[in-house]
């Protein structure tokens, strides 16, 4: 049966032919150390939980809710970007309640996007980046993520080469999945560019607080002058505050694309369940301790993977902010590209750990690791993959590489 036409441009989901062999995997009793998916496994902060209660028992906060969010919740975001950034944001205009940055961004894609549209999109990058803007039939050209002068070389070229001009360009940094950080400097760079071709910047700031030097925090793009006249940064509760299964985030910026974005989201929904987004109010008006504490955890097991799994014979660069670890494939592997090695650290040394091919074909090189088991976990994984690659020749002897097949 022929498939619809939408689904025939979406790639196979790689991600899912790992679930299914971690699934089958622990069926047969296989103790799998799951570094694959970013899915945070702390809890989520006791005063945020309190309010979600207090307010689930109200009668009230069971009817439809707002679909732009509650304006307390815009409020506190407005707040929390100006206490953070030093940003001013006018919350009736500039700031929406999102399900999530993920929903935020398909949405956003719907809202900009007429069939042919160029969006240029990192390579590798988070999914939805990309596949957002294809369902809605756009065209992607590919740059890379690396915020470095070859970012700026390929801005050029596409403008350049492209036809009709690009639309929009995405950013994410921290990067997922690469880890990359971007500073003011470089979010200039990219302003002055995309003012001048006219060109939106859609920005993914979701680990905004997941970052170890304290020194130098992630900036916002919107931090630099005139990028308001460009830009929407969308954010997330999931990593900060453990949030993930509430589905809360925002999109904030430029009035003309968050415009779009309520409108099409008036359509498509009723927004989040009001008594998540009073409990998302209590996060981001109260302390940050939990913050800070959450912050140490990551580094911890951040330091804890690149040590324990250097003894183990693999050495992964350490990441300086986001919950994932870039790692290039142990050289003598490589051959067999992402998804292949992936499923041999499940078959062979039940760990998993997401395939690089799934973020672009830029990763095929690298596998992500997410920090999501605790320390004990991680040597534990570092363990069973030392003892993988101290027998991978053999192992090696009686797989086919991927690049073989093709």
């Amino acid at each position: 049966m022929e498939e619809f036409h939408k689904i025939r441009r979406l790639p196979p989901y790689v991600f899912e032919q790992v679930n299914r062999l971690k699934a089958k995997a622990r069926a047969g009793g296989a103790d799998i150390v799951d570094l694959g998916m970013g899915n945070p496994d702390l809890p989520t902060p006791p005063h945020i939980l309190e309010k979600l209660v207090d307010a689930v028992s109200k009668p009230r906060t069971n009817r439809y809710s707002a679909s732009r969010g509650v304006p307390g919740l815009r409020k506190a975001q407005a707040a929390y970007y100006a206490r953070r950034f030093g940003v001013r944001l006018d919350p009736d205009r500039q700031v929406v309640a999102t399900l999530g940055s993920k929903e935020g961004f398909a949405n956003m894609a719907q809202a900009i996007t007429a069939p042919g549209d160029v969006v240029l999109v990192p390579n590798p990058s988070y999914p939805i980046h990309a596949f957002g803007f294809l369902m809605v039939g756009g065209a992607l050209r590919y740059i890379p993520a690396e915020p470095s002068p070859e970012f700026f070389h390929a801005l050029e070229r596409a403008v350049l080469h492209s036809v009709p001009k690009p639309i929009a360009v995405i950013l994410c940094y921290p990067a997922n999945p690469t880890a990359y950080v971007a500073d003011l400097d470089f979010y200039r760079d990219v302003v002055a560019f995309a003012k001048k071709h006219e060109i939106f910047i859609l920005s993914d700031l979701a680990y905004a607080e997941v970052y170890f030097d304290d020194r130098n925090p992630p900036p916002s793009v919107l931090q630099v002058p005139g990028a308001m006249d460009v830009t929407v940064e969308f954010t997330s509760m999931s990593k900060t505050f453990s949030m993930a299964g509430l589905r809360m985030g925002f999109a904030v910026g430029n009035e003309r694309l968050i415009a779009a974005l309520a409108r099409v989201k008036s359509y498509l929904d009723y927004g989040a369940y009001t008594p998540i987004q009073v409990a998302a109010s209590a996060a981001l008006n109260g302390p940050d301790d939990c913050i800070q504490e959450m912050r140490s955890i990551y580094r911890k097991r951040r330091d804890v993977m690149v040590e324990s799994f250097a003894r183990a014979g693999w050495e992964i660069p350490a990441p300086n902010a986001s919950m994932f670890a870039w790692a290039p494939i142990p050289e003598q592997m490589r051959g067999l590209g992402s998804l292949e090695f992936s499923k041999l650290l499940i078959e062979k040394a039940d760990v998993a750990v997401a395939p690089g091919i799934g973020f672009g074909e830029n990763g095929d090189q690298y596998v992500r690791i997410a920090l999501v088991e605790n320390e004990q976990r991680i040597r534990q994984a570092a363990r069973n993959i030392g003892r993988f690659l101290a027998t991978a020749d053999k192992t090696l002897h009686n797989v086919v590489p991927i690049s073989a097949g093709r």
